[in-house]
């Protein structure tokens, strides 16, 4: 069983760095509480984590199976509750897709292989969010 490890330190007034083995990120909230706007916000880098969770497995499936674009970037937006503790009760993710020749049948299969089989980050997601997804492609 694999174990990750991330480190938090405060650095004053509502600012923390995180450091894991790939780096480390800073972490604030708005001045309206507190914070002086000076670094990701905690729920905003939930949903650039399921971005970049799917977008790898994207990245490597489109290599794996010799799709040609020109390149692709990932939408998502979330919805919180209004009560407190506020959590994403819905997600929406748009996969965006460029290029000339797009193999629309492939770039499908990659995204459901990403959403049903590798992104842990999507999986975490649907135990407390409605996940709604969208493929667009862009013919340049």
């Amino acid at each position: 069983m694999a174990t990750h490890h991330v480190t938090t330190k405060w650095l004053g007034d509502m600012a923390f760095e995180a450091t894991n083995p790939g780096g480390k990120i800073k972490m604030d909230s708005d001045p309206e509480y507190g914070g002086h706007d000076d670094g990701l916000r905690p729920k905003s880098m939930m949903l650039a984590s399921l971005a970049g969770c799917t977008g790898i497995d994207i990245a490597s499936l489109i290599k794996k199976m010799k799709v040609d674009i020109d390149t692709f970037s990932i939408e998502v937006e979330g919805d919180l509750t209004e009560e407190h503790p506020k959590y994403y009760h819905t997600v929406r993710v748009d996969y965006h897709f460029y290029g000339l020749n797009l193999d629309e049948t492939k770039l499908q299969k990659i995204v459901d292989l990403s959403l049903e089989k590798y992104c842990g980050v999507m999986e975490m997601f649907r135990h407390f969010a409605k996940v709604e997804v969208r493929i667009l492609y862009h013919p340049n």
